[in-house]
């Protein structure tokens, strides 16, 4: 009889234990976003708390370098990202995970932030070039 429970137990864990499960999500399912698709949505920057610091992907965050942070996005991806309050636009490549806060979609290096004109909190638009 202990013999049939261990065994049960064993088969629950092992059917239970391989099961996917959901740990990280979004509102939006941002996987099924393909090449030309907009994503509106707020986007930061950071900068100097980072600098000479690896980055997710592995490679070191220079802050003046055109480059992004995205939850989902896989590395290397080419972003056109244009703050919609002035309509100009820049070309980065995602290299970090983030941002972590609440309602915003992107966290861009300070050098594309200032090309963009993006101080703070800002509303963007997303484009996937490639």
């Amino acid at each position: 009889m202990k013999i049939r429970i261990v065994i049960i137990v064993l088969i629950c864990i092992i059917f239970f234990g391989c099961s996917p499960s959901v740990r990280f999500g979004s509102k939006t399912d941002e996987k099924s976003i393909v090449k030309n698709d907009k994503i509106i949505g707020y986007g930061t920057y950071y900068g100097p708390g980072f600098h000479g610091k690896k980055t997710a992907s592995g490679e070191i965050f220079d802050m003046y370098k055109m480059t992004c942070a995205h939850r989902t996005l896989p590395f290397g991806t080419i972003l056109k990202v244009t703050n919609l309050s002035n309509d100009k636009s820049v070309q980065v490549r995602v290299n970090d995970r983030g941002p972590f806060v609440k309602g915003v979609i992107i966290d861009l290096s300070m050098g594309a932030a200032k090309k963009i004109g993006l101080d703070g909190k800002e509303k963007v638009e997303i484009k996937i070039i490639y």
